[in-house]
């Protein structure tokens, strides 16, 4: 995934927002290949800070737990604190409040956790590249740090289930927004893409007839569609949402199409990580997962980081 550093952003009527959660709830069952997710996290929003922005209507909110496959309370007894490490700027997801303490959707979901097992819990910032050795060294127990899974990291770790991905997207200009995108809707169409990115990767695989055009950087992508020297961008759909709700759009574009999530390209999700072979930890974050997510808290997270919907 183009390093896009997942994504850090997204009240209305509960029922309703539940509603579209539990339909929802299969996306990251969407057809996919084999995975090969990239070693490393999301890449990081355009922004410093997260913008809150109420909602005027209601969006989509994924959901990554099977309604029908709820998971059995397992024995918390064990458990008595849980020390969270977390990525010290990649915000939305992590980043330093304004009191000098760890805020952001990765802290927020955490804590949120931590309420459910009804367990003291400690959020401690590191540099992203220090985690999983700091894990291992025993000075936490669970990373919560946008880190995407992958075949690299499992061998050194263990993961719960997804707890976020990061889909690919199209954005357009405002006037030529499509509702829906097929490889022979793109034929002959400019298509600009990180060069080397897997991004590119998949169109190169899937859309044959589109013309890449591939760019150094997201910003030299994103100013060629500004001038309308493409016709489409394609890339991490967390980081596109941020720039297209963002001052740096100039408000020129939007989303076209709906959400690519092929793991083979884009990887297995997003987890929380633990050490290898603590089974007791893992099974109980799943758990509580599942129960902030039922209670419709979740929902409520992603509504309050994501002004704009990446799927």
């Amino acid at each position: 995934m183009a390093p896009s550093h997942q994504a850090k952003s997204f009240k209305s009527v509960r029922g309703l927002l539940a509603a579209l959660t539990a339909g929802l709830c299969l996306l990251s069952g969407l057809p996919t290949a084999n995975a090969q997710a990239p070693a490393k996290r999301p890449p990081a929003a355009p922004q410093a800070t997260p913008q809150v922005a109420p909602q005027a209507a209601p969006q989509a909110v994924p959901g990554f737990w099977d309604p029908r496959r709820r998971p059995e309370r397992p024995d918390l007894s064990r458990l008595t604190v849980i020390r969270f490490l977390t990525e010290t700027d990649y915000p939305p997801f992590n980043y330093t409040g304004a009191d000098g303490n760890p805020a952001g959707f990765n802290v927020d979901l955490a804590r949120s956790l931590c309420e459910e097992i009804k367990v003291t819990c400690t959020v401690q910032m590191r540099r992203f590249e220090t985690l999983v050795d700091a894990l291992s060294s025993n000075r936490g127990d669970a990373i919560i740090a946008s880190m995407a899974v992958s075949p690299q990291l499992r061998a050194r770790v263990d993961f719960t289930d997804p707890y976020y991905r990061v889909p690919a997207r199209f954005a357009s200009r405002k006037d030529a927004v499509m509702p829906e995108i097929r490889p022979e809707y793109l034929e002959g169409k400019k298509v600009g893409v990180i060069a080397g990115s897997a991004h590119e990767a998949y169109l190169k695989a899937m859309f044959t007839d589109a013309e890449l055009h591939p760019y150094p950087n997201d910003d030299a992508m994103r100013a060629a569609l500004r001038k309308g020297e493409v016709d489409f961008i394609f890339g991490d759909a967390i980081s596109l949402a941020f720039w297209i709700n963002g001052t740096d759009s100039g408000d020129c574009c939007a989303f076209s199409g709906g959400p690519f999530v092929e793991s083979r390209f884009f990887g297995e999700g997003v987890g929380i990580a633990v050490r290898k072979g603590n089974d007791v930890l893992r099974q109980a974050l799943n758990w509580a997962l599942f129960r902030v997510w039922e209670k419709g808290r979740y929902t409520d997270l992603w509504l309050r980081y994501f002004s704009v919907s990446p799927f």
